[in-house]
């Protein structure tokens, strides 16, 4: 009898072992992922070097068009065709292995083909918005069938990860080497992306499966609210007052800690903001700290500098006059508006401004702002003549030079020649200390001139089902779509 039950002890877990290896050889499915950006245009590949990329189309070329390398989750760099990289000790050579990978339509990836994409990418006739970052690099070559070097003119230690945004993913022929593939049986204007993912440790493969999708900010929310997407992306200031609604999970809005500039600059180099004393009486005049509580962004803070703190090789100081409170300072404000104008007409200041809660709010506060010292505000629809326009912009490095580069001439239609020298002597500059004083010192002078009136840092939000495990919030706002896989069952998430 004890025989009789050993064999049958044994039978049953020969049958679990079996059941276990059987399943092993499977690919296991995995729910879909429902993702919505914000936005008028569907989600489609794009050439970067034919202008500016849409947030659906950064987010497309990111997840299906990897660069040499990528962003992961939560903002570090990880391979992407390059299965490893080698930096000299002059920081004046980065190469690249890539790895033995193939095309969609099969065909291999080689180094010649990346390098040649790359190239195109900087070169003079590009319209890739982000070119002028790469402005060290002095030869981009293919060593071997898959090996890459790219040479610099001076050191760059932020390389990877501009490398790593989607204006550099590498497109050839309309297509990506991942990771997702972009499935041709998905229901446009919606894409389907793929990804096989393998886990040695259990042997198993698993698919993910992103259903990916556009819509206005409104609508984007709702279908959130209504459990219709699960994970809602490329939200700014403007459409930010759509997510702060009654019914949104606890949790589920997220705001990115973005770097980068958002604040109004001159739009010509003639009319009233031509005069820098006015410049400084409206930056003086903003009360940065009402536009955010009105906003309702946790933690962001106000801000008076091109510059921001965190950004290597520099510490920007605050102006004087952000010590004293706003209601203090506005009686004097008043006073040097009545010296500079006298009886004469105070102008109209135009300010072009996009549709959406979030810029009437900001408007409201420029309004309000500005009127207590005489001047009135008109908002203008994008593309019509303004005096003043609203960038927003995210840092795609830590680097200051991307911040100070906005204002050179040729960019800024107020300038100064001068910040433009030190620009030059600081691309040029090949010890990191003389570098950063240079951009440093170009920051203070663009303060100076008010060629720049900050506000605060730029605000990205997603909405993020409970459901979804693989979200996490980054510096950069760029979030992959890997991972997204590994989520809570859709019945036991809530």
């Amino acid at each position: 009898m004890r025989s009789l039950k050993v064999r049958r002890s044994l039978a049953a877990a020969l049958s679990l072992l079996l059941s276990f290896t059987l399943a092993g050889c499977q690919p296991q499915e995995r729910g879909k992922t429902d993702v919505t950006v914000i936005g008028s245009e569907a989600p489609a590949i794009a050439d970067p070097a034919a202008g500016p990329l849409t947030e659906a189309q950064a987010i497309v070329l990111s997840n299906v068009a990897q660069g040499l390398v990528r962003f992961d989750a939560s903002g570090q760099i990880v391979p992407g065709l390059a299965e490893r990289w080698n930096v000299t000790d002059d920081g004046l050579s980065y190469i690249f292995r890539l790895e033995a990978a193939k095309w969609p339509d099969g065909n291999k990836i080689t180094a010649e083909q990346v390098a040649r994409i790359l190239r195109r990418q900087i070169a003079a006739k590009s319209e890739n918005s982000l070119k002028d970052t790469l402005g060290a690099v002095d030869e981009i070559k293919a060593m071997t069938d898959r090996v890459i070097e790219i040479s610099l003119r001076a050191p760059r230690p932020n390389l990877l990860s501009l490398l790593a945004q989607p204006q550099f993913a590498v497109v050839y022929e309309r297509q990506g080497s991942g990771p997702f593939t972009i499935a041709p049986d998905g229901k446009p204007p919606k894409l389907t992306l793929l990804r096989q993912v393998s886990d040695l440790d259990e042997e198993v493969t698993r698919e993910d499966e992103v259903i990916l999708g556009s819509a206005p900010a409104a609508a984007a929310v709702r279908a959130f609210l209504d459990d219709k997407t699960e994970l809602v992306l490329g939200g700014t200031y403007s459409d930010l007052p759509y997510a702060h609604t009654d019914g949104m999970p606890r949790n589920a809005l997220r705001f990115d800690p973005a770097a980068g500039l958002f604040g109004l600059v001159p739009t010509r180099a003639d009319g009233p903001l031509a005069d820098v004393e006015l410049r400084r009486l409206l930056t003086q005049s903003i009360d940065r700290q009402a536009l955010i509580d009105a906003l309702a962004v946790p933690g962001l803070l106000p801000r008076a500098t091109v510059l921001e703190p965190g950004l290597d090789g520099v510490s920007p100081m605050p102006p004087a006059w952000m010590v004293t409170p706003i209601d203090q300072r506005r009686p004097q404000l008043a006073s040097r508006a009545a010296q500079m104008f006298g009886d004469v007409d105070r102008p109209v200041i135009r300010v072009e401004l996009p549709d959406g809660p979030g810029a009437k709010i900001l408007l409201e506060r420029l309004v309000a702002d500005w009127g207590v010292i005489g001047i009135k505000v008109q908002r203008v629809a994008i593309g019509e003549a303004a005096d003043l326009k609203l960038l927003d912009m995210v840092a795609p490095s830590t680097t200051a030079a991307w911040f100070v580069r906005q204002f050179r001439c040729g960019t800024a239609p107020i300038c100064n020649s001068d910040i433009d020298e030190l620009l030059d002597g600081a691309r040029n500059a090949t010890v990191a200390a003389q570098r950063f004083g240079l951009l440093d010192q170009a920051a203070q002078q663009i303060d100076e001139e008010q060629l720049f009136i900050p506000i605060a840092a730029p605000i990205r939000w997603s909405l993020v089902s409970q459901r979804v495990q693989g979200f996490a919030t980054n510096r950069y706002a760029r979030h992959s779509l890997t991972g997204l896989g590994d989520r809570l069952d859709r019945n036991r998430g809530e």
